[in-house]
């Protein structure tokens, strides 16, 4: 049998793979390699330690934010979103609470709706990319969808509804979300290189995010100039390696609250996984998943808790991550 670095070297130059894997056993790193560019145009190679968009990999990191700021008791899971929205978005229901959000069991209609599997190249933002620079921005988005379902009814994805759990948590805190997730999150897990970066000035170790495999173009005028509660954090294999150090330690939150995260509370079965609050959850096992795709962004990061191990694939590519991590779901029994 082939080593894994020799098997995914295969995989990575068979799907013409651009980005970072990472695998980590007992909290120590037992592959970390680097393919493809982080600037085409200028031949930059991603290295290790580039720093990646991850999507909705934020979800995770924003649920975290929002039950830290639960524990402090500044919010409840029962707080409804009204409570802080005031008569922002009045198509939310006046019964839509914190839990119903984390849960994606709010009801909300969203503003990038998931369920008929749109291409996300394809995808126009309805307001200026370059308008969405902060959580208030981002009202003329979410406004104006109405609600598909009374909420706690079922289980619906929804964008939307980290956003508002953004908007709530600065609200709540008063103070802006990117800097209530540094100091609840980034900075107790120890993610240095980890931070919601503006896409039109990215720094050196950052990777531009491609719409193709190997075409030039990028995703700038795609997603947000900053992201949110929903996506567009940018983070390195090794931080989000010690996320999950950090969060089963209960250095983030407490290990009551996590056990309370990463209870299910939701059968997915389209996707063959249950979710939690912000995170979801393999169907049968412990094992814990972020996940993220957009434009230029595929991303995917599982922990196996019970074996202490974790496999990371960031990719600066629209699809590049799903063969390597799928390959790596096969090979280590994830």
């Amino acid at each position: 049998m082939s080593s894994l670095d020799d098997a995914v070297d295969d995989v990575a130059a068979r799907t013409g793979f651009s980005g970072v894997v990472r695998v980590d056993r007992a909290g120590t790193p037992t592959l970390a390699k680097a393919y493809g560019a982080a600037d085409r145009a200028h031949g930059l190679p991603n290295a290790p330690d580039t720093q990646f968009a991850i999507a909705s990999g934020t979800k995770g990191i924003t649920a975290l934010t929002v039950v830290g700021l639960i524990e402090d008791g500044i919010l409840e899971l029962g707080t409804t979103a009204r409570t802080l929205l005031g008569e922002d978005l009045p198509l939310i229901r006046d019964d839509v609470t914190i839990e119903h959000l984390l849960a994606n069991r709010s009801g909300i209609g969203d503003y990038f709706d998931e369920s008929s599997d749109p291409d996300p190249i394809e995808y126009v933002l309805t307001v200026p990319a370059q308008a969405l620079t902060t959580t208030e921005r981002y009202l003329a988005v979410l406004d104006g969808h109405p609600t598909l379902f009374p909420p706690g009814e079922r289980f619906a994805y929804c964008n939307s509804g980290f956003v508002v759990l953004a908007l709530v948590a600065e609200r709540a805190a008063r103070r802006p979300f990117p800097d209530l997730v540094g100091s609840s999150v980034l900075e107790p897990a120890g993610m240095r290189d980890t931070a919601f970066l503006r896409s039109d000035e990215l720094p050196g170790r950052a990777a531009l995010g491609y719409l193709t495999a190997d075409g030039p173009r990028t995703n700038v005028f795609h997603l947000p100039v900053a992201g949110s509660g929903d996506g567009g954090i940018y983070s390195t294999a090794a931080d989000v390696a010690s996320l999950w150090a950090a969060l089963f330690a209960g250095r983030i939150v407490s290990s009551g609250r996590v056990a309370e995260m990463l209870a299910p509370r939701s059968d997915v079965a389209d996707q063959g996984m249950r979710y939690g609050l912000g995170f979801w959850l393999h169907a049968t096992t412990d094992t814990v998943m972020l996940e993220g795709a957009d434009a230029g962004v595929s991303f995917r990061s599982v922990h196996d808790p019970s074996r202490t191990i974790t496999h990371t694939v960031l990719s600066n590519t629209t699809d590049g991550a799903w063969p390597v991590t799928t390959f790596l779901d096969e090979r280590l029994g994830t």
